[in-house]
């Protein structure tokens, strides 16, 4: 292929070479697979910068999805718990998944349930906010349970009603500002 993108046909090797030479570019082999082996003249550090920089667009777009932590105990106190689903509250709203372990110390291994319960009951209290991404395990002498946030257009629509507020609150001051320059320029 040439380096406009047109085909020129099956030439040989040092005919190929010597097209690419005559217009300063590269000779690039294709698809080495294919019989004949296809090639084509372009520009290959400038073909490398732009795929590098596609990539970087890329990665500059991919949602990284955080993960929170909190821990709590079987016999956690009311207090406690409210202020503990505050937190993971928050960590939802803001896109976070949130991995909730309880855990348990001594005798409390023999009554495992009331962990159980314990997260049964935030995963009720936080039904609107989440659902459970990994339903509660398990692991040694910790209790595991992963909530993801759910997907939610309208939260998008209350960011864009805070930003048209924004222009409003400058425009206000600055309405202000003009009568006292009057009230400046009447009086000199």
């Amino acid at each position: 292929m040439g380096a406009d993108g047109q085909q020129i046909g099956i030439v040989s090797i040092q005919e190929a070479i010597g097209r690419a030479q005559e217009l300063d570019l590269d000779l690039v082999e294709v698809a080495p697979q294919a019989n004949p082996p296809v090639c084509r003249i372009m520009d290959y550090g400038k073909f490398k910068y732009e795929r590098d920089v596609r990539q970087k667009e890329a990665r500059k777009k991919q949602a990284r999805v955080e993960v929170k932590e909190m821990k709590m105990r079987p016999k956690i106190d009311p207090h406690d718990y409210a202020t503990k689903k505050g937190h993971i509250e928050r960590f939802l709203k803001q896109g976070a998944r949130v991995k909730v372990t309880i855990m348990f110390r001594g005798r409390e291994m023999a009554h495992t349930e009331l962990g159980r319960k314990l997260l049964d009951r935030l995963t009720a209290d936080l039904q609107e906010l989440a659902t459970v991404d990994a339903n509660p395990k398990l692991d040694g002498r910790n209790m595991v349970m992963v909530l993801a946030p759910l997907k939610r257009p309208p939260a998008r629509g209350a960011k864009d009603d805070s930003q048209d507020e924004a222009p409003a609150e400058v425009a206000e001051p600055a309405a202000m500002a003009q009568p006292r320059a009057t009230e400046q320029a009447g009086g000199a």
